[in-house]
């Protein structure tokens, strides 16, 4: 038999004394219980952030497309909040997103020339001002440097993901985020479908046995080709690899890392945690000119969870390609249905998303800024999108090297992809993984 909810059937009334005897009417074996929290459903408004409490002061290293969208976004997020600095490699950058915030946000967005840094050494310059909030989006690469150094100069902070792209950088972040914890400093990333209610609520069911036991995932990232930067002959090769970052492993992570990382992300949520090992394979069909770089046009990675429980990942890039990105997330019970936007359970009863579902990208900064205030309860992402970050490194490893690996193996592997100190000049040498060569 199948349980059809009303189209409007919310988590909460599903899960109330009706919703539930109906359910254990319907499907016996599914026993629902109360509520976990999360984040958003914690404390944090889904919504724009409460208008009380103290000025909250944000500074931006990265003016890229994604750092300036964040500084926007953490603007939207509440009336109480300024950017007061910006920092990133390029001149041209910094100038451009603090042009478009003091156009849109004179009152809140204008960041005079004094705070306006730029080249490799930004960051510190960003970090020296006495921002509340740093938001953290540069290239990968630089992630982990930059975030162990706004912990210990005592920062709140948004960081996109991913949060590494080797091994080494994965630890870096893991360490610093329990510093965080010791000073109790607030860490909220950009895996937004954390922050999303569409998300939150299905997962909420999924917790209480609304799918079973999950046993079973699908993710996917399947799309035509992205940007690239053709070479500018009055830069060093190191800044034309920044420029052009995603076709480079030490700065990206491949786009399995770069970009994946999201739907990954969805599934440990939904196993309770990242997998064991994985087997993996990848390669460069379709993008093979040295604009690319090194990097996978494809990947495809069998995981394996606590229980045996299996996850198989894709992802491509590929012009002319059919696309994809979503997960499904099979129980014992039924099945989970996500992708940005949407879900629905589909089994013993039924369930579909309905209702406001405000724009994640601002409500990360919502809960962030809230949390900071003390609106809401603390927040510490930094170990969960470390492990997630981590996940898609091990696909990445395993599809490079042709090797099955372990989780716990290739977190300890001693690979170190990104220069100590880099500054204009050669750039970092690469080459077109080989699987069973490396």
């Amino acid at each position: 038999m199948t349980q059809q909810l009303p189209a409007d059937t919310s988590r909460r009334s599903f899960l109330g004394a009706g919703g539930a005897a109906a359910a254990a009417a319907f499907a016996a074996p599914i026993v629902l219980t109360s509520c976990r929290a999360t984040p958003s459903t914690a404390g944090a408004r889904l919504g724009p952030a409460l208008s009380g409490g103290r000025e909250l002061t944000v500074g931006v290293i990265g003016c890229g497309g994604r750092g300036g969208g964040a500084a926007f976004d953490a603007l939207k997020a509440g009336p109480k909040v300024r950017i007061v600095a910006l920092g990133d490699v390029f001149e041209e950058r910094v100038r451009g997103v603090a042009a478009g915030l003091a156009r849109a946000q004179p009152d809140r967005g204008t960041v005079p020339d004094s705070r306006q840094f730029h080249g490799f050494d930004a960051y510190r310059k960003v970090l020296a001002t006495d921002c509340d909030i740093v938001v953290l989006a540069t290239a990968p690469g630089f992630r982990p440097a930059h975030y162990a150094a706004a912990i210990d100069a005592g920062k709140h902070v948004f960081f996109e993901k991913p949060v590494a792209v080797d091994p080494s950088g994965v630890r870096t972040v893991l360490e610093a985020s329990a510093r965080a914890a010791e000073r109790r400093l607030c860490v909220v990333t950009g895996t937004q479908r954390r922050h999303e209610r569409c998300y939150l609520e299905a997962m909420a069911l999924v917790q209480d046995g609304a799918i079973g036991r999950p046993i079973a995932a699908a993710c996917y990232w399947n799309q035509g080709g992205l940007w690239h930067k053709d070479p500018d002959p009055k830069l060093s090769e190191m800044e034309n690899q920044v420029r052009n970052w995603l076709y480079h492993t030490w700065l990206s992570g491949d786009h399995i890392v770069e970009q994946h990382v999201h739907n990954i992300d969805v599934v440990n949520w939904a196993m309770g945690g990242p997998p064991v090992r994985c087997v993996a394979t990848g390669g460069r069909q379709a993008r093979t000119e040295p604009i690319f770089g090194a990097i996978n046009d494809h990947f495809s990675v069998h995981y394996e969870y606590e229980g045996d429980r299996l996850c198989a990942s894709m992802c491509r890039q590929q012009e002319g390609t059919d696309g994809r990105v979503d997960e499904v997330i099979h129980g014992t019970e039924g099945t989970l249905l996500t992708s940005s936007g949407r879900a629905e359970i589909r089994g013993r009863f039924r369930w579909t998303f309905a209702g406001d579902n405000p724009n994640p990208y601002v409500q990360e900064h919502v809960d962030l800024q809230e949390a900071v205030r003390g609106n809401a309860p603390y927040l510490n992402e930094g170990k969960r999108i470390a492990e997630s970050t981590m996940t898609a490194i091990l696909g990445r490893m395993a599809a490079y090297t042709g090797k099955d690996l372990s989780f716990a193996a290739a977190l300890a592997d001693p690979m170190d992809l990104v220069p100590k100190d880099p500054k204009p000049g050669p750039g970092v040498m690469q080459t077109v993984a080989i699987p069973g060569m490396a």
